[in-house]
C-alpha cells in the first residue's frame, strides 16, 4: 500500500483525534493542527501536533515546509454547539466559514489541493425523521448547520474552478469513543443528547427531552447515531480512495456517513437503560432554538464509493461513551 500523510485540522478534538488514530492504524501518517481551544493536547502526542489557528498563514507554511509530503487535509476544525451558534452567529460564521476560506487559500498556495471535509447531516431538511440521501433538499436550521452548508458550497465552487478537489462527508450523530479508549469526547459536559443523558444520571436528575411533538414515531427527535470509530474509518476510506472519488473530471463529491437507521430520543434513553441496567427518569419540555425532528442516512453511496458500512450498534456507542467518561474523570 502506498504510504500517505494527512494533515488533520481540529485533530485534538473528538472527531479529529479519533480520525487520526484510525489513520495511524491504517498506516497513514498524521500531522495535527489544533488551537486547543477545545481540544486536548495529549490527543496530539506522537501525531506531529502543531498548536495554532487554521487561518494562520505562517503555521501552514511551517507545516508544509516540515512535511512537504502531505497528500490530503482532513478538515475537522469547527465550532459545533447549535444553541451557542444561535446565540452568537457571527463568531460561528467567522470561525467555521471565514477561517476555512483562509485555510483553503493557504493550502492551495502551498500545494495541498485534496480536501476531505467533515460536514454534517444538519444541513438537511429533517422535519419528519425520514431517510435522506445526498440529493435530499438542504435546509439548515441553525447558524452552525448553515456554516457547514456554506463551506460545502465554497468547496464545490473551488473544485469547479480547478483550485482543489474535495470530498464532503455528511456525517450524522457521532457517539461513543475509540473502543480502546485512547481518545474520546474532550468535554466532560457535551451538549448532545447522550451527553445530556449521562449528565442527568450523574446528577441524579431526570433527563429533559426537548420536544415531544415532532412527526416521528414517538414524537421525540430522531437521529442516526453512528459510533465515532465507524465514522473515523469512513474518513480513512475517503483518504485512501480520494483520487478514485474526486477525479479531475468530477472533482467534488458528497457522501452520507451514518448507520442507515434512525433512533428516537426515547429509544436512546432505552439503550442507555439497557447498558446501565438502571431506569432513567425523564421529563418532557419544549423544543430548543435550532432543533429539528431529524433524519437518518441513506448510505448506499458510502457503501459503493467508500466500500464502507457502519458495524457498531447504539448500545456499543453508549457503552464506550460511559467507559470514556469514567477515564476522563480519572484524567482530570
Amino acid at each position: 500500500m502506498v504510504p500517505m500523510k494527512a494533515l488533520i485540522t481540529g485533530g485534538a478534538g473528538y472527531i479529529g483525534s479519533t480520525v487520526a488514530t484510525a489513520c495511524l492504524e491504517a498506516g497513514i501518517e498524521t500531522v495535527v493542527l489544533d488551537d486547543l481551544s477545545t481540544g486536548r493536547e495529549e490527543f496530539g502526542e506522537g501525531r506531529n501536533l502543531y498548536v495554532g489557528d487554521i487561518a494562520d498563514r505562517e503555521i501552514i507554511e511551517q507545516i508544509t515546509t516540515d512535511h512537504p509530503d502531505i497528500d490530503v487535509v482532513v478538515h475537522c476544525a469547527a465550532r459545533i454547539v447549535v444553541p451557542e451558534s444561535v446565540a452568537d452567529p457571527l463568531s460561528y460564521y467567522d470561525t467555521n466559514v471565514g477561517k476555512t476560506v483562509t485555510l483553503l487559500s493557504n493550502l492551495r498556495r502551498f500545494g495541498i489541493v485534496r480536501v476531505v471535509f467533515s460536514s454534517s447531516a444538519a444541513v438537511y431538511f429533517g422535519e419528519g425523521g425520514e431517510g435522506v440521501d445526498e440529493t435530499a433538499p438542504l435546509a439548515p436550521s441553525s447558524p452552525y448547520a448553515t456554516t457547514k452548508a456554506m463551506v460545502e458550497s465554497i468547496l464545490s465552487d473551488a473544485a469547479k474552478s480547478g483550485d482543489l478537489r474535495a470530498v464532503a462527508l455528511r456525517y450524522f450523530n457521532p457517539i461513543g469513543a475509540d473502543p480502546r479508549l485512547r481518545t474520546g469526547l474532550q468535554s466532560p459536559t457535551p451538549s448532545h443528547a447522550l451527553g445530556r443523558i449521562m449528565q442527568a444520571r450523574a446528577a441524579g436528575e431526570p433527563f429533559r427531552i426537548t420536544g415531544t411533538d415532532w412527526e416521528t414515531r414517538d414524537g421525540t427527535g430522531l437521529r442516526d447515531y453512528i459510533h465515532v470509530w465507524d465514522l473515523a474509518l469512513a474518513h480513512v476510506a475517503a483518504v485512501r480512495r480520494f483520487d478514485q472519488i474526486a477525479t479531475a473530471s468530477d472533482p467534488y463529491q458528497v457522501i452520507n456517513v451514518g448507520t442507515g437507521d434512525g433512533v428516537t430520543v426515547r429509544e436512546l434513553v432505552a439503550a442507555f437503560e439497557r447498558v446501565t441496567g438502571q431506569p432513567l427518569p425523564v421529563i418532557d419540555v419544549d423544543r430548543r432554538p435550532g432543533d429539528q425532528a431529524g433524519a437518518y442516512a441513506v448510505v448506499d453511496r458510502a457503501a459503493s464509493v467508500l466500500g464502507w458500512r457502519s458495524e457498531r450498534s447504539v448500545d456499543d456507542g453508549v457503552r464506550d461513551a460511559l467507559a470514556w467518561a469514567e477515564k476522563l474523570r480519572s484524567l482530570g
